[in-house]
């Protein structure tokens, strides 16, 4: 079975809603209305009465009924009862007189005869103490009984009729409301995983529903930064692990092309030995970066360990550049939200590139800023340039100035800064006279 549609639902919460409350008015309504005009019936024969009581008169010892001041006032509906007399009476039927007259026994009250539409009030006549005779009147309930009817005719007519205009408004209403909201599924249904740029664009928020749309534009933004750093991932990772696959492949080829010495087989091997070695490297590095990522194994480390684990990893490259290696150690031990694997492949890759462009020195310092650790590596080769502080982070991007042997940069600086990003952390080349400059900066443990 299909299940409603929220619309539908909100639709029929909304009637039954506003059925309820017209149904209550409706009742409450006819409610008040029968009791104002049951209390209006009995004023009115107990003021016939009142004005019946003011025209007896005592003659003689014996109960009289003057004549009215105006005869078109008389009321045809009273019965005047003496000792054992009527001194009045209405043309009536035998029921409603034997009714009238079987209230001259007691006080004043009212009473219903049964099977017709007539309310009588008797009232009791004294004279100095004494009950002399009882005054009953009498009055039609049916012009109060149509009342009632017309009026809840009336009442259940305009009640439907405003249930149907509430439905119609409601429906109308929701549809208008939730427009955007099929709009918006017929996009999504419609966009496929290459629409990257494709939003619902409802304009800036102004209800819950273009607040809505803004949150999810936002969550997509989100979502294709992510794919697009995946995507560039993918072509830092294969641009990082072409040219040591490609020298692996290239040195076994040339090693079977024929027979060679010892000396020139263990030349092989230890090209392809490093190089595999820069293979491994980069994927502990992927490894250890989506581990921190997943939140799996999340560690601290000693800041100055990190640094001097990465120094040490560029201790033969110095020695081949003659560029001499300086650690300046903070005052007080630091430690960063990394652990020391993971941050020694974040900074070793730009100590690599500072040993490559360096002229003699390579300086790598540790301090605390705003609450992080702030690694600098300064060197005092060409420098960088302006417009390349941010190109050279691009895979297979690299500066004017060249490198020395033409190698790679290790793990590369694209693959470098994504791995401190992984950590929350940044990477930033620095444009200055005198040398170059990388900042790395790594949330504090």
């Amino acid at each position: 079975m299909r299940r409603l549609g929220i619309r539908r639902r909100l639709l029929l919460v909304v009637v039954a809603t506003v059925g309820v409350a017209v149904a209550a008015l409706v009742l409450g309504f006819n409610l008040i209305l029968a009791r104002t005009l049951a209390h209006d019936s009995r004023d009115l024969v107990r003021t016939h009465a009142t004005a019946e009581l003011s025209l007896l008169t005592m003659a003689h010892g014996k109960l009289t009924v003057r004549e009215a001041p105006d005869e078109a006032l008389a009321d045809p509906y009273i019965w005047v009862f003496g000792r054992g007399t009527v001194l009045e009476q209405p043309r009536s039927g035998p029921l409603v007189f034997a009714a009238a007259r079987a209230l001259t026994a007691g006080g004043s009250r009212y009473a219903d005869v049964g099977g017709t539409d007539i309310r009588l009030y008797a009232t009791p006549v004294t004279s100095r103490g004494r009950r002399v005779g009882t005054v009953v009147a009498a009055v039609s309930l049916a012009p109060y009984e149509q009342t009632r009817r017309l009026a809840l005719m009336a009442s259940l007519v305009l009640g439907g009729l405003m249930l149907v205009v509430v439905a119609l408004a409601a429906r109308w209403l929701l549809g208008a409301s939730l427009q955007p909201v099929a709009r918006m599924t017929r996009q999504a249904a419609a966009w496929s995983e290459h629409d990257l740029d494709r939003r619902f664009a409802l304009g800036e928020p102004h209800d819950e529903l273009s607040e809505l749309a803004a949150t999810l534009d936002g969550l997509l933004d989100r979502l294709a930064a992510s794919l697009r750093r995946e995507q560039r991932f993918s072509a830092e990772l294969s641009h990082e692990l072409r040219t040591p696959l490609a020298r692996v492949m290239a040195e076994s080829e040339l090693a079977l092309r024929r027979e060679r010495t010892t000396s020139e087989y263990r030349q092989a091997l230890e090209q392809i030995n490093r190089n595999a070695a820069q293979l491994t490297r980069t994927v502990d590095a992927l490894l250890a970066a989506a581990r921190h990522e997943g939140g799996f194994g999340r560690r601290t480390a000693d800041a100055q360990a990190v640094a001097a684990a990465a120094t040490a990893a560029c201790v033969d490259l110095a020695s081949q550049r003659r560029v001499e290696l300086g650690l300046n150690a903070p005052q007080t031990p630091l430690r960063v939200a990394v652990d020391v694997d993971l941050g020694e492949r974040i900074l070793q890759p730009l100590l690599d590139n500072a040993c490559r462009y360096a002229s003699s020195t390579v300086l790598v310092s540790i301090e605390r800023a705003n609450g992080a650790v702030r690694y600098t590596i300064d060197d005092d080769g060409a420098g960088i340039a302006v417009d390349e502080c941010e190109r050279i982070f691009e895979p297979g991007v690299r500066g004017n100035q060249g490198t020395r042997d033409g190698g790679g940069a290790g793990l590369g600086l694209a693959l470098a800064r994504r791995l401190a990003r992984s950590a929350n952390g940044e990477i930033e080349a620095h444009a200055q006279p005198g040398g170059g400059r990388f900042v790395v900066i790594l949330p504090s443990g």
